[in-house]
């Protein structure tokens, strides 16, 4: 059984290798290379961290696959999702810090809880009005950000051009509503380690 779970993770990993950096960037399917302000070697070592990450979680334990997501920006790991134990959470923490590379690592995990239809549909909709008031936004670049929502809590990941826009893409939040509170880890062009020139 094992072996078999460490060859469908091999594959997972050398099929979701194959998939090109021209469309997305490292926060998957919201940050743009064209417009993320990395270079394409941090994009890159960004990106190997995110998939050794997966790799461990899903071999520590299958279900994590679905149940916790990652996100790697900068050398900075974000971790979100839910498990089942106060210990889960502690285990996966010490896990990101095992990452080679890992700056930082903030686990949002949550415990799990008894399933409440209309909570995740609230939080479903929370999040979908944060995305379309940030595509609207002209001053917002919206491909540079993730937003995850738990109980009414908006997660938001991304790279900033300024100041201005990171407080822009908090006010939208802000705004949303039913919304309890905004927890950001948003950088600015100038936090990261390598830009552009």
């Amino acid at each position: 059984m094992k072996f078999r779970n460490l060859i469908l993770i091999v594959t997972f990993i050398l099929i979701s290798g194959c998939v090109g950096y021209s469309s997305t960037g490292v926060l998957g399917t919201g940050v743009s290379v064209a417009m993320d302000p990395r270079t394409i070697g941090t994009q890159i070592d960004d990106s190997i961290m995110q998939k050794n990450l997966r790799a461990k979680l899903i071999l520590m334990d299958s279900s994590y696959l679905l149940k916790v997501k990652s996100k790697v920006l900068d050398g900075r790991i974000f971790i979100t999702g839910k498990v089942d134990t106060v210990e889960e959470k502690l285990k996966i923490t010490k896990l990101g810090w095992e990452i080679k590379g890992a700056r930082s690592v903030k686990n949002d995990l949550k415990i799990k809880e008894k399933f409440n239809f209309k909570q995740t549909a609230k939080d479903v909709l929370i999040t979908s009005q944060l995305k379309t008031a940030m595509i609207t936004n002209k001053k917002i670049k919206s491909a540079n950000y993730d937003i995850d929502t738990y109980k009414k809590i908006i997660y938001i990941y991304g790279i900033s051009q300024s100041e201005e826009e990171r407080a822009e893409v908090i006010n939208e939040a802000r705004k949303v509503l039913d919304v309890e509170d905004v927890v950001t880890s948003i950088f600015l062009v100038e936090d990261l380690r390598v830009v552009k020139n």
